[in-house]
């Protein structure tokens, strides 16, 4: 297994859960950026994320902790922990250890995806999550699409790929031919590298016979760091997907990807139709084919760009820098 040269400790938002996996009460297992990790859901609703390790004597607290009111419980000797990971509570002492606290996570629930911002140094979140409906201003809402998890999803643990490589992704018009056999070639309309959170559009412009006006269909793209992408697609099949690649510790990452496929009129059941899977199931196995590529690819640098990348892969990777850890001087 190769060490990527890309840091995999960059700052941002990213995706540890689906909302639905941590019900009330429950205490969820994890590891993400080389630490062990839990994260769970308080009676009133609220999800926190922490380091997994008792600060009293070191047990972990996903192997027995429980949630008791809008405290996690350590199952050692019953020390009770907020949501800001400070102890509240020595249950044979008369007063709290007020010195002690687990390290905690800023949690958001968005996009039906529970997100922590990481940030090697401890820093306060910079931007924001944007909200898939919200961002892209065209007045639809959740209620226009069919629910997409748990049956239009896709969760790919411990895969050696990047999260920048989905990034790169969304400036590489070449790649559509040749990993997605499609018979057309995008043309880019928007590139806006000037936040942490960037923008990229495109247009589909067929091969052949094809007159420029009747293009009407394509892709809005809205990027807030390396680890939270969503899209919008218009024109074809009407649906917003949501790629997250999530670092796992120096090497590999958790690959979770969330489709929601517009509902047909007239359709406004509770569940997913068929139809929508079925839509849903196109729109994932296209991205597997990405991840089949991104999960043995070796990230070149410089890379050996034609005429026609340049600008677009020039833009993504300078804009990509701010995002990680700062590399000590000599």
């Amino acid at each position: 297994m190769a060490k990527p040269p890309l840091s995999m400790q960059p700052s941002g938002w990213f995706q540890v859960a689906w909302c639905s996996e941590i019900a009330v009460g429950a205490v969820h297992r994890m590891k993400y950026f080389g630490r062990e990790m839990v994260a769970w859901r308080s009676a009133s609703g609220r999800v926190a994320v922490f380091d997994a390790y008792c600060e009293h004597l070191g047990a972990h607290l996903g192997y027995g902790g429980h949630v008791v009111g809008e405290h996690l419980v350590c199952p050692f000797h019953g020390w009770e922990w907020n949501g800001e990971g400070r102890n509240v509570c020595v249950p044979y002492e008369s007063h709290p250890n007020k010195g002690r606290r687990i390290r905690s996570y800023p949690v958001v629930e968005r996009n039906e995806a529970v997100w922590i911002w990481h940030d090697i140094d401890g820093r306060d979140p910079s931007f924001e999550i944007p909200d898939i409906f919200e961002a892209f201003g065209d007045g639809k809402t959740a209620a226009d699409y069919y629910p997409p998890v748990p049956a239009a999803t896709l969760y790919r643990p411990g895969l050696e790929l990047h999260p920048q490589y989905v990034m790169e992704n969304g400036v590489d018009f070449a790649h559509f031919k040749f990993v997605h056999k499609t018979p057309f070639v995008p043309e880019f309309t928007r590139h806006d590298f000037s936040g942490p959170v960037s923008y990229v559009d495109f247009t589909i412009a067929f091969d052949e016979g094809v007159a420029e006006d009747q293009i009407n269909s394509g892709v809005e793209s809205i990027n807030a760091g390396l680890g939270c992408s969503i899209t919008k697609s218009w024109g074809m099949v009407d649906n917003r997907t949501m790629p997250a690649v999530t670092p796992v510790d120096d090497y590999i990452s958790d690959v979770r990807f969330t489709v929601w496929i517009g509902r047909k009129a007239g359709d406004d059941g509770p569940e997913i139709t068929r139809y929508g899977k079925t839509m849903a199931g196109f729109v994932i196995q296209q991205f597997e084919a990405d991840v089949d590529i991104w999960a043995h690819q070796r990230y070149t640098d410089p890379p050996a760009l034609s005429r026609k990348e340049y600008a677009g892969f020039k833009a993504l990777r300078e804009w990509a820098v701010q995002f990680y850890p700062e590399r000590p001087t000599s």
